[in-house]
């Protein structure tokens, strides 16, 4: 019997030294806020979350470690281990990992590291379990994606401009990503062979590998267009709307016990509980135990455009029960027609349920949810990606509660108030049987699977998303897709729905 050979140990090493210049920021741009987190927040979750990643070290700007040590305290990042300051270039950055890496390591011992950009906080599970893999057997690795651009080579001719020099085949071109994963005595040997150099310098860490260790080779692992860096303007308009249309799915529980000890003793409030979606997610919460008070017009009265009305049902539930955990908002209606041809009454209807009342709705709940470091749920619609014909009224408040979601996660993240948005697919419910008619059997999403997967989201650490709810989540059925290829799908998807 072959003697068990132990997994060494892998560190990802997050660069975060970099500056908001570029993007034109007093702060570093991997504080920026995007989805209702800062972008190393994202970039480190993605590292937590990682089955072969035992550490992670942060490399930050000088003056701003602090700033990292409460998002890591407060955002439970147990695998950060330490935030160190970053050096003055990228070269000593790496160098200054690989010393605080090597000091924990007994003589003789080696471990995997993977060296990651901050500010590529759409990095996917697939592409860092691939690297932690190929280290098992190379040396160096590197993420890189096919370029979809002709690459041209040129010179600049004094006051004239430039000039093309060269055209490479593109077919062998390739665009550098990050992680670079190594192993720690590989980059580390590559350093001190750089460092006899006195013109050495280096933008990245695998030319430092390609060019002072010629003999080691350099695996590339194929990266995918998902994994951007945000270093222009244009890229965090880019990135947050990438986090806007990813399908994002909650994570289930492992059964019907752990959503039971997850709810007992919670309080959710639930507008819109009349029936369909919101009639299901309040039932589905009060079986496993949770305090649940389930409003609506046809059954307590509760009008959600009347802000009176949203005042005394959230002081009722705390006042019986001392908390209000969750707060869940499914009124809404549908009215279908040319523009041109809607009446005041039924435009003011609208905005007053599908806008105004969430807004009202969130204003009077934060208090609430401030206490309990609670969560505010909206709802939103296919058709909020695009603004469709006769679909006017409706599409355009869908788009708002996105961004109203965005908004408020952003704004309550310092109380600790986690913001998302559900978005179903076409879902069988009254409201939509009112509008259309009845529809094929098993073309609709059933309310209790919308209700379930909204239980989810109550339940997990997520902020500032979009959850598409659909009959075949892209993220399940192509376990193997890029975060981009599924966020691609999501939004074919949604083009294709009413």
């Amino acid at each position: 019997m072959s003697e068990h050979i132990a997994k060494p140990r892998t560190t990802a090493v997050v660069l975060a030294g970099g500056t908001g210049q570029r993007v034109g920021l007093q702060i570093p741009k991997q504080l920026l806020k995007i989805a209702g987190k800062a972008v190393i927040e994202h970039t480190l979750a993605i590292f937590q979350e990682a089955d072969g990643i035992d550490d992670v070290i942060v490399l930050m700007a000088p003056g701003f470690v602090p700033e990292i040590e409460k998002i890591v305290a407060k955002s439970g990042l147990t695998k950060v281990t330490k935030v160190i300051e970053g050096g003055a270039t990228r070269n000593e950055t790496t160098e200054r990992a690989i010393a605080a890496i090597g000091a924990e390591l007994a003589e003789g011992e080696d471990c995997n590291v993977l060296f990651h950009d901050a500010v590529r906080p759409l990095l996917s599970q697939r592409v860092i379990a691939d690297c932690v893999a190929a280290l098992d057997r190379y040396q160096a690795v590197d993420v890189a994606i096919p370029s979809a651009d002709t690459i041209i080579v040129t010179r600049t001719h004094g006051e004239d401009g430039e000039f093309i020099t060269d055209i490479p085949d593109r077919s062998r071109l390739r665009r550098g990503q990050t992680p670079q994963a190594f192993k720690l005595s590989t980059i580390r040997r590559a350093y001190q062979v750089a460092a006899g150099d006195p013109n050495f310098q280096a933008t990245d860490d695998c030319s430092v590998v390609l060019k002072y260790l010629p003999d080691v080779p350099v695996y590339v692992v194929p990266g995918d267009e998902y994994n951007m860096k945000v270093t222009q303007p244009v890229d965090v308009f880019i990135a947050d709307k990438l986090f806007q249309l990813a399908s994002q799915t909650a994570p289930r529980q492992a059964g019907d016990a752990a959503y039971r000890e997850l709810l007992t003793g919670k309080t959710l409030v639930v507008f819109g509980g009349s029936y369909g979606i919101g009639a299901d997610v309040a039932e589905l919460a009060r079986c496993f135990g949770a305090d649940v008070y389930a409003l609506g017009r046809s059954t307590t009265g509760t009008h959600v455009d009347n802000p009176e009305h949203v005042d005394d049902a959230l002081s009722k539930a705390y006042g019986e029960t001392g908390r209000i955990d969750f707060v869940v908002n499914t009124a809404g209606v549908l009215r279908i027609g040319r523009l041109a041809e809607t009446d005041n009454a039924t435009i003011e209807e609208a905005l007053r349920v599908n806008y105004l009342a969430p807004v009202q709705i969130a204003r009077a709940a934060h208090k609430y949810l401030a206490e309990t470091q609670g969560q505010l749920m909206l709802y939103t619609s296919s058709s909020y990606t695009r603004g469709r014909a006769e679909y006017s009224l409706y599409s355009s408040t869908k788009a708002a509660m996105v961004n109203l979601t965005q908004a408020l996660a952003d704004e309550w993240a310092a109380d600790g108030i986690r913001v998302n948005c559900v978005n179903p697919e076409r879902t069988a419910t009254p409201m939509r049987t009112k509008a259309f008619g009845q529809e094929p059997v098993g073309t609709l999403l059933s309310s209790e699977s919308v209700a379930r997967s909204s239980l989810d989201v109550l339940l997990s650490d997520l902020t500032g998303h979009v959850i598409d709810v659909r009959q075949q989540d892209p993220t399940r059925a192509a376990a193997g897709a890029s975060g981009f290829e599924q966020a691609l799908a999501s939004v074919l998807a949604q083009g294709a729905d009413a």
